[in-house]
Formats: structure tokens, C-alpha cells, sequence
């Protein structure tokens, strides 16, 4: 399927609505970046799987009761197969495998390594939803990555790689593509809908097995893990791909795709306050050029 998002000149301004496109983009990346340091709590005390499954379960619910109110007719058959995949990727894939790296590795150190994402979004855009990213744009990203990666060898004091890692890949492997499928779907509805019938569609899975997994005794898991399973169900899991959706269907998979750029600093700064993990002065210079990659790729032809 062609992208609806008319084509913007390389070196000229962004139109309107890619502009609100990268700002809804943006909300969306800094509710995202709160999801490992929030899952690295919640695994400490729970079962990673539950944790994945868990929150998917929790805001199935939520978006059965919002599309009950509402009134929303069930998507068509044509697209069933398209919600299987999404659900496929963002319930079991990219929380799945985040829950299992957090495990072993630092929420800062995960939150770097997921800066990659966006690479990996503007692949999958470019072979599933056929958008066509000038060759300025792939070298704007391809610099947004290569920084993030540099960062990352820098942190870890050389080329290390991790089971912890080797989930985290998985994980933006699997978040590319759900991310792709589920702006194709909102180009014919809203993103929140999108969301919301992913979620409800999946809870036959993700209800019996969430309960399955559950603690034993919850009262012994600390209120902190249970709040911070409370985040990533409500936010992680659905609040925040409304203003994510949204900001794919207007401003372009590929292009707002190359905001998550900022993601791994904004869980770094969250990591260092929820966490307690050290941020050094070097990670305030990599931000400032990760946002001018970020900043250039928008300017960047993307059809």
C-alpha cells in the first residue's frame, strides 16, 4: 500500500502536518521511554512473561470497555491478518523480549541498544509499506544509528554482546515491524482504534496465560513493581500508541519513525532518577547529535 503522506522537498520545511506528525511522534517516544527502566522494576519482583503479557491483558480490558462506550464496529476481515501480525509483534514480541533483557541487563544499557529502532522502522516501512526515503534520508539514519551504537560500545567499554542483548535485537526487530503494520492500519482509522482492537483481539491468548503466570502472592510483590506494572499496561502498552499511531498516519512511517532516535536518552534520564543508574556528561553530547540527525531526516525527501 502507497503512502497517503504527500512527498516533502529534501531541504525544505516540513508541511503542517508532518510537523504535528513528529510532535505527536514525540509524545509518544517519551511515554516509550519510560518502558524499560518501569519494566527493569516489575521483573525484579514478577515473572518477565507475565510482565509482557500482563499489561496486554490489563489493557485489553481497559479497550474493550472504551470500545463498548464508543461504539466501534469490528475491523473488516481483510485486515485480521494484519491485527494478528501487530498483535504478533507489540504484545508478545517487543515486550516479550524486553521483559527477558531487562532481566540481565541495565535499563540505561537497554534503552541505547533500542536506539536502533528507528533504522529498523525506516527498513521495514521501505519493504512493507512500500515508502520510498531519499538516499539523504537512509544517511541521516544511518548516522542517527551509527552514533547510538558508538554510544553504546562506549558505555559498555568495548563490543560485548549479551543474551540480554542478543533479546534486546529481537525485541527492535519485532517493534520495527509492528510499528509498520499498525500505521498502515491507521491510514483507514484511528490509531487509537488500531490499538484498542489489537489489544481485544489477542485477550483470549493474553487473559488465561497472564493469569497463568501471575504471582502467587501478590501481596508480597513491592508496591513499586506494581506500579510500575501499572505504567507499562496503561501507557506502554496502549496510551501511548495513540499519540504514536497518529504521529506514523500523518508525518510518515519512515520519517517519524527516526524520532525514536531520542528514545534511549529519554530513558536514561528516567533510568537515572527511577533507577538510580549513573548518566555521564557524554551522554548530554550524543543527545544534541542525535536530535540533528533526527532534525535533518525530517527535512529529507520520504514518499
Amino acid at each position: 500500500m502507497t503512502s497517503t503522506t504527500p512527498s516533502a522537498g529534501s531541504g525544505t520545511a516540513p508541511a503542517p502536518h508532518t510537523l504535528l506528525g513528529l510532535a505527536l511522534g514525540f509524545v509518544g517516544v517519551v511515554i516509550f521511554g519510560a518502558t524499560l527502566p518501569a519494566t527493569r522494576v516489575a521483573v525484579g519482583h514478577m515473572d518477565p512473561w507475565f510482565v509482557a503479557l500482563g499489561r496486554a491483558a490489563a489493557a485489553g480490558l481497559i479497550a474493550v470497555a472504551v470500545l463498548a462506550v464508543l461504539r466501534r464496529p469490528l475491523p473488516p476481515r481483510r485486515d485480521l491478518s494484519r491485527y494478528a501480525v501487530v498483535a504478533l509483534c507489540l504484545i508478545a514480541g517487543f515486550p516479550g523480549f524486553s521483559s527477558l533483557a531487562m532481566v540481565t541487563v541495565p535499563a540505561s544499557h537497554g534503552g541505547v541498544v533500542i536506539g536502533i529502532l528507528p533504522l529498523g522502522t525506516a527498513i521495514a516501512a521501505a519493504l512493507v509499506a512500500r515508502e520510498r526515503p531519499s538516499i539523504g534520508f537512509w544517511l541521516t539514519g544511518l548516522a542517527g544509528a551509527a552514533l547510538v551504537l558508538v554510544f553504546t560500545f562506549r558505555q559498555a567499554g568495548g563490543f560485548h554482546v549479551s543474551p540480554g542483548d542478543l533479546f534486546l535485537v529481537v525485541a527492535v526487530a519485532a517493534a520495527a515491524i509492528g510499528y509498520t503494520v499498525s500505521g498502515m492500519l491507521t491510514r483507514t482509522r484511528p490509531g487509537w482504534e488500531v490499538v484498542s482492537w489489537m489489544l481485544v483481539l489477542a485477550l483470549p491468548v493474553t487473559l488465561p496465560l497472564a493469569w497463568w503466570l501471575a504471582p502467587a502472592e501478590p501481596a508480597s510483590v513491592p508496591a513499586a513493581a506494581w506500579w510500575s506494572f501499572a505504567y507499562v499496561a496503561l501507557f506502554s502498552q496502549y496510551l501511548g500508541f495513540f499519540f504514536w499511531n497518529a504521529g506514523l498516519a500523518l508525518g510518515g512511517i519512515a520519517r517519524v519513525g527516526q524520532i525514536q532516535l531520542l528514545q534511549p536518552f529519554v530513558t536514561l534520564g528516567i533510568a537515572a532518577t527511577l533507577n538510580r543508574e549513573p548518566v555521564g556528561a557524554d551522554t548530554l553530547l550524543f543527545a544534541v547529535a542525535v536530535a540533528a540527525c533526527v532534525l535533518a531526516g525530517s527535512r529529507m525527501k520520504a514518499r
